[in-house]
């Protein structure tokens, strides 16, 4: 087994400039900060702004779509490492998901081979398993991504792929669906009503398997991947939480611990999941096709060969982690309280779930 640590701080001491992409988003801000802690010389490209007043002065930030071949060739320059991060998410439009996911990882791999950048770890998802038929699900099983997200994650590892074959250190690693600070997104629909004391609907019984990932696991993966030996990191991982139990289960624990004595109440899927298609295609839904129409299945993924070649170890439990997010909401809600979006970092429009709200 490799052990975390190994030759890490010797080859994180020889970089010069660590590039990150989508380092305005959930999951480049936790990593920025992650990074900053090992002492690593960030820049942050992403079209959005920068505005996290902790990190703000301590990175270089670029504001530039990688789609955009002068925003990506500046960004590039002087880097030894990319982090992979930004993707259009699944409530993007069609187009924007499927340019950025396919097209904007083939500039940044094609401009970091011509300027020599020696290592690309590229940030997949297990949505590239889409609704699979077994569990746990290997890393060499079939891909066969739901929607446009799925797709463009699909055929953005395939591109990653073709740099791996022409000489390239391009780590891939599978997340589950991660949370943590600054994570909000459909999240916070629930952590909103935990708040209120309500409790939570859930799509069939709950009592399948979901596993999550804690972004501070995530990002343990990553620097595994970006300080490792060549030889050992050129691969693919899955990456998820050790400790999980069912849906109903984990869930539960934001309940308990928001403290109004509520409950998980399970409705039947098959009603449900055709009620979400409908408001989906009306434009109401809350949630988008891949998360309804996977979260009354089991979803989990095995983390053997992260831990057997990586030495990956998470730290948090499904319940740790949802946790850990929802005392974050409660600190800073008056921060987001206005807001909402299509990303992970504001809540999303319940839609037709605040009708339903008031009867839990």
């Amino acid at each position: 087994m490799t052990q975390e640590g190994g030759n890490t701080n010797d080859q994180a001491a020889a970089w010069r400039r660590v590039l990150v992409t989508g380092g305005s988003g959930f999951t480049g801000i936790n990593l920025i900060r992650f990074l900053l802690d090992k002492g690593v010389n960030v820049r942050s490209l992403d079209f959005a702004d920068f505005n996290y007043a902790d990190c703000k002065d301590r990175i270089e930030i670029i504001k530039g779509d990688i789609r955009d071949p002068e925003a990506v060739g500046k960004a590039m320059e002087g880097v030894d490492l990319v982090i992979h991060c930004a993707m259009a998410l699944p409530l993007y439009p069609h187009d924007d998901i499927v340019t950025t996911g396919i097209d904007g990882t083939r500039l940044l791999l094609k401009t970091a081979q011509e300027q020599g950048v020696g290592r690309f770890v590229h940030i997949s998802s297990t949505a590239v398993y889409g609704i699979p038929d077994h569990h746990p699900l290997m890393e060499d099983d079939k891909l066969d991504g739901v929607g446009p997200y799925g797709h463009a994650k699909v055929e953005a590892e395939t591109v990653c792929l073709e740099f791996q074959e022409q000489g390239m250190i391009v780590p891939i690693i599978r997340p589950k669906s991660f949370i943590g600070p600054e994570r909000l997104g459909v999240f916070a629909l629930l952590y909103d009503w935990a708040q209120d004391g309500r409790g939570f609907p859930m799509i069939g019984r709950g009592d399948n398997r979901y596993q999550l990932l804690d972004i501070g696991d995530l990002c343990q993966a990553i620097w595994l991947c970006s300080t490792l030996d060549d030889g050992i990191v050129n691969d693919t991982f899955n990456i998820g939480a050790g400790d999980y139990t069912t849906m109903k289960e984990d869930w539960q624990a934001v309940l308990d611990f928001a403290g109004h004595g509520k409950k998980v109440k399970g409705f039947p899927a098959e009603p449900v999941i055709w009620a979400l298609r409908l408001l989906d295609k009306l434009g109401m839904s809350p949630l988008y096709k891949w998360v309804y129409e996977t979260a009354s299945k089991d979803s989990f993924v095995s983390i053997d060969k992260a831990k057997r070649i990586l030495g990956y170890a998470p730290r948090y439990s499904n319940k740790d982690a949802l946790i850990r997010n929802f005392e974050w909401y409660l600190a800073h809600q008056d921060e987001f309280a206005e807001s909402s979006g299509v990303t992970h970092r504001v809540p999303w429009k319940q839609g037709a779930l605040g009708l339903v709200k008031k009867f839990f």
